[in-house]
C-alpha cells in the first residue's frame, strides 16, 4: 500500500527517510552519482528545520521510504503571487515505475494549492527522458515568455 505524506521534521522515521532517499537520488546519475557528504546527511534536517520555506513530501510502500519531493518556497515578481519549486524528486530504484511520482506531484500540487501559489517549476536534465515525460504528462512544460527569444535556462555560479 502507496502512503503520501508532508513530512513532519521532528518525526524521526521522516527525517530518517528524506536523508535515505535523497542520499539514494544523489548516487543515481541523474542526481550527480556521488552519495551526499558525511555533513549534509548529519545536518540536513536540523538546517531544513529552521526554514518555513520547505516542504517535503514523502512516499512509502508498505512502511519503507519510496519516494521524496523536496520543495522550496519562491516568489513571482509578475504574479504578485508564491510559487513552488520542486528542487528534488527522487524515487527508490526498487519503486520506480508505480506511478509513485505521478502521486508525488499531486501531493506537491496540494501544497502548492495550500500555499497559494501561482504555479510549481522544476528542473530537468536534457537527457532525462523519463522524467521530462512525467512532467510533460504532469501538465508541466518549458518556460518562455516570447517564443522567438527561446526557452529559460536553468544556468550556476557555484559560490
Amino acid at each position: 500500500m502507496t502512503q503520501i505524506v508532508n513530512a513532519d521534521f521532528s518525526n524521526a522515521r521522516h527525517a530518517s527517510a528524506i536523508v535515505q532517499l535523497l542520499n539514494g537520488y544523489a548516487t543515481d546519475p541523474m542526481g550527480g552519482g556521488q552519495q551526499l557528504t558525511d555533513f549534509v546527511k548529519s545536518n540536513l534536517i536540523a538546517t531544513i528545520s529552521k526554514r518555513s520555506d520547505v516542504h517535503v513530501v514523502l512516499a512509502f510502500v508498505d512502511d519503507e521510504p519510496a519516494g521524496v519531493a523536496i520543495c522550496i518556497e519562491g516568489f513571482s515578481t509578475f504574479a504578485c503571487q508564491p510559487l513552488l519549486n520542486i528542487h528534488d524528486l527522487g524515487v527508490a530504484e526498487k519503486f520506480r515505475g508505480q506511478g509513485i511520482s505521478k502521486k508525488l506531484i499531486r501531493q506537491v500540487e496540494q501544497v502548492a494549492l495550500g500555499l497559494g501559489c501561482c504555479k510549481i517549476t522544476l528542473e530537468v536534465l536534457e537527457g532525462n527522458q523519463l522524467a521530462q515525460g512525467l512532467y510533460k504528462s504532469s501538465g508541466f512544460a518549458g518556460y518562455e515568455l516570447d517564443p522567438k527569444m527561446g526557452k529559460a535556462l536553468l544556468w550556476q555560479k557555484k559560490l
